[in-house]
């Protein structure tokens, strides 16, 4: 599989309901030093993330304009948008994202994400 291909895969993976409620797949998914900076500016770590994941509502999410380009040997940044909708409030939200995603072991996992909330 294109290195391309599978991490857009993973990255529609981690946007899963169900791979967001389950500790053992985002363990799996999210490196042990992952740093995910919010739309606040606030910096997150792993477990500080899987807690908000797992406590989470229910979002169904749309990826656009997916790109990725190798930025070191077997790191590999992805740029997209994203429309993400509250399905209890109906509130849509848009924003640009930002992942780093590292082949660690033979597995890939997210080393670093961020999101930028988008005005439309």
């Amino acid at each position: 599989m294109v290195v391309s291909t599978l991490i857009k895969a993973l990255e529609v993976e981690l946007l899963q309901p169900g791979v967001r409620k389950s500790s053992k797949r985002l363990n799996e998914l999210i490196a042990d030093n992952f740093l995910e900076i919010g739309a606040s500016g606030k910096q997150y770590y792993k477990k500080d993330t899987i807690e908000a994941l797992m406590e989470e509502d229910e979002l169904k999410f749309s990826i656009n304009n997916f790109h990725t380009v190798e930025i070191a040997p077997y790191t590999v940044l992805a740029t997209y948008e994203v429309e993400k909708e509250n399905l209890e409030s109906n509130k849509i939200l848009f924003s640009t994202r930002t992942s780093i995603w590292k082949n660690i072991d033979g597995n890939w996992q997210i080393i670093f994400h961020q999101g930028t909330t988008l005005d439309k």
